[in-house]
């Protein structure tokens, strides 16, 4: 992809001879490319498979640089078939990889990383309210704005995607019937908000329905952070005018993050000091309970797409995104005064939901354990202890082996002389990345269904190199990937190590439009 990609770029900039560097993507059909030797200085070339949505990026962005707002700056116009166009370059390092140790902790997030947050979300009302300020509709893909045809597409989404995959009896029907109402409370046309006659009430309805800049993807990965630390937004080529709750509802509650509430409060009240100069004073009791309304809505939208990926394109890290969000759905449900109180029916089938077995709130992680074992074929495959009758066992003989040059015979997998053997010769990398999507499907999957133990074992002839090397970086990347507890033997080089249980780092970003 990288290469065919990169050839494609020349035809865009064929003046352009300098070296090209490919940025890792985060879950989405685009294409990033450094460009390091450009006149101009280090810019962005990205290419976009949607037309569409080139266009409305390029566009946003060019409108929303027009009012001072922290956006990249585009450098280039699109290309004539319309898949390419040049941007500023912003660097490498997003909030959600700023903000990483206070995830891992839980939600313990530092002095530090809380500023960060609140110099975020205090840059948001302006986006919101100076963005919207002459936006353009015909700019703005798929949907010029936020309606009723959008809200139920999302509803479906949730409903075929995720619910109906994991609930057997659903009645349509009355589902249909609280998604209506829903969709009212969400637009304001039910008749509950038209008995509403004070006037901070009707200022809230006016919040839910004028033309403000309504992001739709507005989550720490999507924030870029410059060397002082100032905030540049990206990802904004789904927005739409609309609501500026959906937006809170979708940094806050942002299920990998697990913000505590007591940080959310602090930082609605951040927003809202910053918003003021826009809308005036609100009344925070109505504020919030329009806000609970969107964060309803946000979950169920966020679980339909989980769902898609996970359960019908079988990525598996999408299906590790899904508990956290429950959980977040399972606080909605235990709030007295929750929106989704109102809606009975949608209340029942979200409780068998989050009572389902593979979902309650019981430390998995906790209780899972994954052991990785590396082996000599001639002393045999190690023996599974836990009655389970063994697991998973792959054959690395079929790679280039180091013992057999006289350098690495006294070495083992764990030193670097045969690390970079390995690596330069490639062999057992590609021999890795099939190990490590099995892996990860099926990590994600016990965890999901609670089992508490998973068995791999690497061996090759002598137990030495290439076994140790594979059964190291699959226990490492497990680790770090799913936060389980790992258990790796060296069996023929006496060597046991643990990895203990960290907090789930949630995977790679899950496009959640």
């Amino acid at each position: 992809m990288k290469t065919e990609i990169s050839n494609i770029l020349h035809t865009y900039l064929p003046q352009y001879k300098g070296e090209v560097e490919q940025i890792t993507g985060s879950g989405s059909n685009r294409v990033y490319l450094r460009l390091k030797d450009h006149p101009q200085g280090s810019l962005i070339a990205v290419y976009g498979a949607c037309v569409e949505e080139n266009r409305a990026f390029v566009n946003m962005a060019t409108h929303f640089a027009s009012k001072g707002l922290p956006v990249p700056r585009i450098v280039g116009e699109l290309s004539e078939d319309g898949h390419f166009y040049l941007q500023e370059d912003l660097g490498n390092r997003a909030l959600y990889d700023a903000i990483a140790e206070g995830r891992k902790r839980g939600g313990d997030y530092s002095k530090e990383e809380e500023t960060l947050l609140h110099r975020t979300i205090s840059l948001l009302p302006q986006m919101q309210f100076l963005g919207g300020e002459g936006l353009n509709g015909e700019w703005c893909y798929p949907k010029a704005e936020f309606d009723r045809e959008g809200i139920m597409f999302d509803l479906n989404y949730f409903k075929y995607c995720f619910l109906k995959a994991v609930v057997d009896d659903v009645d349509e029907i009355r589902l249909q019937r609280d998604f209506e109402q829903l969709a009212d409370d969400l637009l304001c046309t039910s008749d509950k908000e038209g008995q509403l006659s004070s006037s901070s009430t009707r200022q809230l309805v006016n919040l839910s329905t004028q033309r403000t800049f309504l992001y739709r993807d507005f989550q720490a990965r999507n924030v870029m952070l410059t060397a002082d630390d100032e905030p540049r937004f990206i990802d904004f080529q789904g927005g739409r005018k609309g609501p500026i709750y959906y937006d809170l509802a979708s940094f806050l509650w942002q299920a990998a993050s697990r913000y505590p509430q007591s940080l959310r409060n602090r930082l609605i009240e951040t927003y809202l000091q910053h918003a003021r100069p826009y809308m005036g004073e609100v009344d925070r009791e109505q504020f919030n309970q329009r806000l609970q309304l969107f964060v309803l809505f946000r979950l169920m939208q966020v679980l339909g797409a989980y769902g898609f990926r996970g359960y019908f394109e079988r990525k598996a890290h999408f299906l590790t995104s899904i508990p956290p969000a429950i959980e977040s759905v399972r606080q909605q449900l235990s709030a007295a005064n929750s929106p989704i109180n109102a809606l009975p029916y949608l209340h029942e089938v979200l409780t068998k939901v989050c009572t389902k077995p593979e979902y309650q709130p019981r430390e998995k992680v906790q209780q899972f354990v994954v052991r990785v074992f590396s082996f000599s074929y001639k002393k045999g495959i190690p023996e599974d202890l836990t009655g389970n009758g063994g697991g998973y066992v792959f054959d690395c003989r079929s790679t280039h082996n180091p013992g057999r040059y006289e350098p690495y015979k006294k070495l083992t997998g764990l030193d670097q002389p045969v690390i970079d053997f390995l690596e330069k010769d490639g062999e057992i990398l590609t021999f890795l990345e099939s190990v490590y999507q099995l892996a990860d499907t099926h990590v994600a999957r016990y965890l999901e269904r609670g089992f508490t133990d998973l068995m791999f074992s690497f061996g090759c002839t002598g137990g030495q190199h290439r076994s140790v090397y594979s059964a190291q970086h699959l226990a490492e990347h497990l680790h770090e990937k799913f936060g389980v507890k790992v258990e790796l033997t060296h069996r023929e080089q006496g060597i046991n190590q643990t990895f203990p249980t960290t907090p789930s780092q949630g995977g790679v970003k899950c496009d959640e439009q």
